[in-house]
């Protein structure tokens, strides 16, 4: 058998958390052998596919190439299972790498052939979806070429990466047909049973909508997707069956779960996400292992604003562990979602956990601002690229509200 190649520590992807933990203990530790576990040869900006989709963003300008933020050694390669009992893990290529700590940074994998018909349908038609870089491009062009009729916007049950996504593609295009004066008939499916998890947020945007004249259908999951017929079907939450509806236009948000390697694996908890602690990061029954971002089981907004705000978290209490200290940095949940609700205004939700609402700036936090529109167009996009995956911690102010 090979030798295993071991290091101190090991980091499964190479995404926004699984980039800004290499780069913060790079700086902290540079001592340390680290590593990132990740297939992809790029990496992509995804909270500006939303802009791409409203004609806001170029594509080529929300990815950019793995190696120019890579800090440390680089596998490419991707993980085929966890061994955290003997502190190992098993790569697609056979190889077996072994570590002191484990950081697991995997993401969330979005599930589209849950949605019967969906993978056909989509990229014509007039159906596309904002969470493909690929299809963002497509997403506006049908919003340019739109002539009226009925449109819909559809969110799988929760949890999921950006709830918000869903309805930023809506109020987009709803504001250029408005602008236009394009007659649309505009529906929003959810699973859910309000327009957004906080009630302050959600009041808000429910005048969002009956400003629109769009009409949100509560209790509705997507389960098909008929191209030919251009029809879509919702299973009820009431229990009341399945209804089909007709569409000109549809933009689908696809059902997520956590990746199958770690729903397999001893790290998951029943529903499959790695099992952790919602303060500490630090994994539940596995002393050296710690994950962060979308694969977390923390009961957070997934979007890039949390990872902002777990990565100094999970870095310190991973220094401390090694060092034998007490873990004590903790992590309150912070997540926000600046929910463009027309093109220059955005409104910018934030909250830490249970819904309670905090605010970076003294404004109103149920209003829209055009000053939140410059900082999700512009501010935002520049942290990311240069705060954030260079794991800088921004100390002060204590939450730097960066959106997904």
């Amino acid at each position: 058998m090979a030798d295993i190649q071991h290091y101190d520590v090991l980091i499964i992807g190479g995404g926004t958390g699984g980039l800004a933990v290499a780069a913060a203990l790079k700086r902290a530790r540079p001592q340390l052998r680290t590593a990132v576990v990740e297939p992809k040869a790029t990496h992509d900006y995804q909270p500006g596919w939303t802009l791409v989709g409203g004609g806001v963003m170029a594509i080529e300008k929300t990815r950019r190439p793995m190696a120019d933020f890579m800090p440390t050694a680089w596998v490419k390669d991707a993980v085929a299972e966890f061994q955290p009992r003997s502190s190992e893990v098993l790569l697609a290529s056979g190889q077996r790498l072994g570590y002191d700590q484990l950081v697991v940074a995997a993401g969330l994998q979005l599930d589209w052939q849950r949605v019967e018909g969906l993978q056909d349908a989509l990229g014509r038609d007039g159906v596309t979806s904002n969470y493909r870089g690929d299809l963002a491009p497509y997403t506006w062009q049908c919003i340019q070429n739109f002539r009226g009729g009925r449109a819909l916007f559809t969110q799988p049950p929760m949890p999921i990466k950006c709830a918000g996504a869903p309805q930023k593609v809506l109020y987009l295009a709803a504001d250029v047909w408005r602008r236009r004066a394009v007659a649309a008939d505009l529906h929003f499916f959810t699973q859910g049973g309000a327009m957004f998890g906080v009630p302050l947020y959600a009041k808000a945007l429910d005048g969002v909508m009956a400003g629109y004249g769009a009409a949100p259908h509560f209790g509705h999951n997507l389960v098909a997707v008929d191209g030919a017929r251009r029809e879509a079907t919702f299973e009820r939450a009431d229990g009341c069956g399945r209804v089909t509806e007709r569409y000109d236009f549809l933009h689908v948000m696809p059902p997520q779960s956590a990746p199958d390697v770690i729903k397999s694996s001893p790290l998951a908890d029943a529903a499959g996400w790695v099992e952790v602690d919602r303060s500490s990061l630090r994994h539940v029954r596995y002393d050296n292992v710690f994950a962060l971002g979308d694969c977390a089981s923390t009961p957070n907004a997934k979007t890039a604003a949390a990872i902002r705000k777990q990565f100094p978290v999970l870095v310190a209490n991973l220094l401390a562990a090694r060092d034998g200290k007490p873990v004590v940095a903790s992590y309150d949940g912070y997540g926000g979602c600046p929910l463009t609700v027309e093109r220059g205004k955005v409104l910018l939700a934030e909250f830490c956990y249970d819904g309670r609402v905090v605010s970076t700036l003294p404004l109103d936090p149920a209003k829209p601002h055009r000053l939140y529109w410059w900082m999700k167009t512009t501010l935002f996009p520049w942290m990311y690229w240069h705060v954030i995956l260079r794991g800088r911690d921004w100390k002060h102010p204590a939450h730097i509200p960066y959106g997904g």
